[in-house]
Formats: structure tokens, C-alpha cells, sequence
């Protein structure tokens, strides 16, 4: 089966984590509006007057089955997969995880648009370098001490133990997004958390991950994603 991915073309965004459990597990899968036409099919499946249609992308396509939400997804692909734990309690706790990660990556959104994405970032500059100090000095240990904390606890190579899961895939995106977006902060943190710079290693050494990032299916980070680089913001 091919998988059919419906995300937005010119951003790596929510979407990047589907893609690269997807590309992890080297399954055979389109990224629908990258081609011809594309945006205008995602957005006729997400038409509300008929089936059950997703409410924003990323959504997966797979068989008969249309699934919505990053972690819902990546619990999917999961157990089909070998990117997850094999009993009903394991699933849970890495989706438990995955949803953790999906809550930071709000908090990393909210750095340069904490008024709301309605505005530009031009319009709130002043709230953003405020809330991206209290990121940093708050929400940034919290989050990622606390991953570090479960590697060092179970010992293992990966979060929950030697076999990488999809929660390891996000967070190597995680780091490498806030290494793009925030080179100099990410550089002096990085320190406290040895871990976690290993399992991005790691990742990155995976055959299908190192392969994906060297290839034009990997969007380069932008100014238009989550992760944005702002010079004002990064002090």
C-alpha cells in the first residue's frame, strides 16, 4: 500500500514528523500537494460536507482510512511499523510522549508569534523577544530536561530503550529545528543535555534518515514554519 500525505508543499511544519517516521520505516508514500494540482485536492478532502474530513493538515491517507493530527498519525504508522512498542500499554506511553512533544511544539511556534498567527511577526516583536526569554529560560529546560532525564533513566540508546520509536524521530527534529532557529541559545544548552545531542546523532546515522536529509524530499527550514530564525530572538 502506498500512503497518500497531505501536507502543506513549501514547509517542513507538523508534517516533517510524519515524514520522516514514513521515511524511517522506508514506506512507500506520496506527498500529495507537492505535485500537480495538490494543494487543491488536499483542501477538497478536507471539504466538511461529506465523510468524516480531517480539520488542517497533516493528514495520511492510507487504504480507505484518512487519518488527522500528527500524533494520531504517527500512532498509526507506529504499529504497523516497528516504530513503537509492541504491547497496549507501550503504544500508549510513546503516543503519551508524542503528545508531550506536540504541546512543545506549540510553545516553539508561540516564540515568534505569541500574539496569534493571524498577525505578522512584524507586528509582535516586542512580545515575542519576551516570550522567547521566558522560553528559554522556563518552557526549553522543562521540556527537553525532561527527555533527558527518561535516556538517562532507562539507559538505553533511544528514549524507551535500543529500538528507535517515532518519539526518537521528533525529537531529532526538535533539535535540529532549534539549532536552525536559534543557533546561539541552542549552542550554550546543548551542554545540559548530553543525551539528547547523542539520540539526534543517532538519528541522523539512521541509513533512511541520513539518505532522506541528503535528498530534495527534505525542505529545507524556512521562514515560514515553525521553527524561524530571527536574529532579535536569538541573544
Amino acid at each position: 500500500m502506498k500512503y497518500e500525505l497531505y501536507y502543506w508543499p513549501e514547509i517542513q511544519g507538523r508534517g516533517e514528523y510524519v515524514r520522516l517516521a514514513l521515511e524511517e520505516a522506508g514506506a512507500a508514500y506520496v506527498d500529495v500537494a507537492r505535485g500537480p494540482r495538490g494543494v487543491a485536492t488536499m483542501m477538497k478532502m478536507m471539504d466538511v460536507q461529506k465523510g468524516t474530513p480531517p480539520f488542517a493538515p497533516p493528514f495520511l491517507k492510507a487504504g480507505k482510512l484518512v487519518i488527522g493530527q500528527t500524533a494520531n498519525i504517527l500512532l498509526y504508522l507506529g504499529a504497523r511499523h516497528g516504530l513503537a512498542l509492541k504491547t497496549e500499554a507501550g503504544r500508549l506511553w510513546v503516543h503519551q510522549l508524542q503528545l508531550t512533544i506536540t504541546d512543545f511544539v506549540v510553545e516553539i511556534h508561540d516564540t515568534h508569534h505569541p500574539l496569534g498567527p493571524s498577525l505578522y511577526y512584524e507586528d509582535q516583536k516586542a512580545p515575542a523577544k519576551k516570550r522567547t526569554d521566558e522560553f528559554w529560560g522556563e518552557r526549553v529546560p522543562k521540556y527537553l530536561g525532561y527527555f533527558e532525564q527518561l535516556l538517562a533513566a532507562n539507559g538505553g540508546a533511544y528514549v524507551t530503550g535500543r529500538r528507535p520509536t517515532y518519539v526518537d524521530l521528533s525529537l531529532f527534529q526538535i533539535v535540529e529545528g532549534l539549532r536552525y532557529a536559534f543557533p546561539k541559545r541552542m549552542k550554550t544548552f546543548e551542554k545540559g543535555v548530553p543525551g539528547l545531542v547523542g539520540l539526534h546523532e543517532r538519528v541522523a546515522a539512521r541509513p533512511n534518515i541520513k539518505a532522506y536529509l541528503a535528498s530534495e524530499r527534505r525542505i529545507p527550514f524556512n521562514e515560514q514554519g515553525i521553527f524561524r530564525r530571527y536574529r532579535e530572538l536569538d541573544r
